[in-house]
């Protein structure tokens, strides 16, 4: 429901027009999409007392999965670059974060996750399965899949997984990276009032994609187990589920103009 009404108050108000919004419809898009992958097959499963999905609809979960969360993580990228240049580079800001600039960043981090969700999905369900059918967590996750396999050429996709990691692991490394330029030079501005602003946000933000990559690394990076864990499980809730609620918190209820733009929106006095 946050994303949705993040959606539709910067898609019907025309006040929000600043480049952070563009990114921010499309992370309310991508954020949607993530979570209703997940959560409403399980949470049927779960009503109904059934523990069962198809093998199409694993493949399909696994495609958009990895599709809605590269992206997702390309996006929020793209938005801490853009609240580089906000803060540290104010008098660059409309030639270097334009119109022209912004759209080729968000069509580069869509394509890029379509051609690697492909990839890694094709990859993935490629493998002969000979090792049961239960899947040791409440969503089709590659890491528990790739037990499941019995074919010799599962160490190509376990090295894809390790590349990935560590890919996510470098875009976070220039996140933080982006992080300490802006922290540095919010700590010069005068006014403690204009601190306390610009750090609301951040903070927030940087914790989401912290939980975000360090969860996911855990998951994917851990050594196997045959048995089920509960902090396996766990740590999928947070990485998988989490972020989607955290970032329509942080810029909903934390952003004056999104909320005016919902009253505009609602007729709300």
């Amino acid at each position: 429901m946050g994303n949705l009404l993040i959606f539709m108050a910067i898609a019907f108000d025309h006040h929000l027009q600043a480049p952070m919004y563009f990114f921010l419809i499309n992370l309310s898009v991508l954020d949607l999409g993530s979570i209703s992958v997940i959560v409403p097959k399980s949470m049927t499963n779960s009503l109904m007392n059934i523990r069962s999905i198809s093998y199409s609809g694993c493949v399909a979960r696994v495609l958009f999965l990895l599709f809605l969360v590269g992206v997702d993580f390309s996006i929020l990228t793209v938005m801490v670059y853009n609240r580089y240049v906000t803060i540290c580079q104010p008098l660059h800001y409309e030639t270097i974060m334009n119109s022209r600039a912004c759209v080729q960043m968000v069509a580069g981090a869509w394509i890029s996750g379509i051609l690697y969700s492909g990839l890694h999905t094709g990859n993935t369900f490629a493998l002969t399965f000979c090792g049961g059918n239960m899947v040791d967590q409440f969503f089709c996750e590659i890491s528990q899949l790739l037990k499941l396999t019995c074919s010799v050429s599962y160490l190509s996709e376990t090295g894809v997984l390790a590349f990935s990691v560590c890919l996510v692991l470098d875009c976070f490394v220039f996140i933080i990276l982006l992080y300490v330029q802006i922290f540095k030079s919010v700590l010069k501005i005068p006014c403690e009032q204009g601190q306390h602003k610009a750090l609301s946000t951040c903070l927030p933000h940087l914790t989401v994609v912290s939980l975000f990559v360090f969860t996911g690394a855990f998951a994917y990076l851990k050594p196997t187990s045959s048995s089920p864990s509960t902090l396996g499980l766990v740590v999928a809730i947070i990485y998988s589920v989490l972020p989607p609620i955290m970032n329509a918190i942080i810029y909903s209820m934390r952003n004056k103009e999104i909320k005016a733009a919902l009253r505009r929106l609602t007729g709300y006095k």
